[in-house]
């Protein structure tokens, strides 16, 4: 079964743009079947993209970045310094045109998860998880950030409270021992973790 989490796509590419506001801002963005979310930015995306805690310079990871919203968005509000990172290379191949698109400049590797990722310096690590992938997948992004961030860095990952972000922010406490949450829209709270 192919998921829009799957390295590879078989579905037919058919490209099309569609465009986003985000915090008056408007953004174009290419997108196309076998990705997440390919008629609109889903709401959860949103949620983060319009809430994000991250400063001026700031090193951002975005992982499973599908077409490169949240990281195009960091890239352009903040001036960060952006890689993304997804397993599926049909959403590499539209996050680098999107960032061309946005006039924003972006490292963008093809891998699960952190595979592709050398070092761990990163001010921000950015997702929106496959909840659908499974608890294993989204538990291995939140355990795994710890070892890309700095110190005093941040994991700001956004899941549907009812649906899975309940169990995804207990596990964000567990690892760095804290968590709170930095927005809610329409079911969705984006949660967000600091690093000590």
């Amino acid at each position: 079964m192919e998921h829009y989490y799957s390295e590879e796509q078989t579905s037919e590419l058919k490209i099309k743009k569609i465009s986003q506001n985000v915090n008056g801002t408007k953004f174009e963005f290419y997108t196309s079947s076998g990705v997440f979310s390919k008629d609109k930015i889903d709401t959860g995306t949103l949620a983060l993209a319009e809430n994000m805690i991250i400063g001026k310079n700031f090193k951002v990871l975005d992982v499973g970045c599908g077409i490169g919203v949240l990281g195009i968005t960091a890239a352009k509000f903040f001036n960060s310094d952006i890689v993304m990172t997804d397993i599926n290379k049909r959403a590499i191949m539209l996050a680098k045109k999107n960032a061309a698109l946005n006039n924003v400049k972006a490292e963008v590797f093809q891998g699960n998860l952190y595979e592709k990722i050398k070092n761990g310096d990163f001010d921000a690590v950015v997702s929106n998880p496959p909840n659908t992938a499974g608890k294993k997948l989204c538990f291995q992004l939140i355990e795994q950030s710890k070892n890309y961030l700095k110190e005093k860095g941040s994991l700001q990952i956004v899941a549907r409270h009812n649906k899975g972000g309940k169990t995804l922010s207990r596990k964000m406490e567990e690892v760095f021992g804290n968590v709170k949450v930095i927005a809610k829209k329409s079911g969705y709270f984006a949660y967000m973790s600091l690093k000590d």
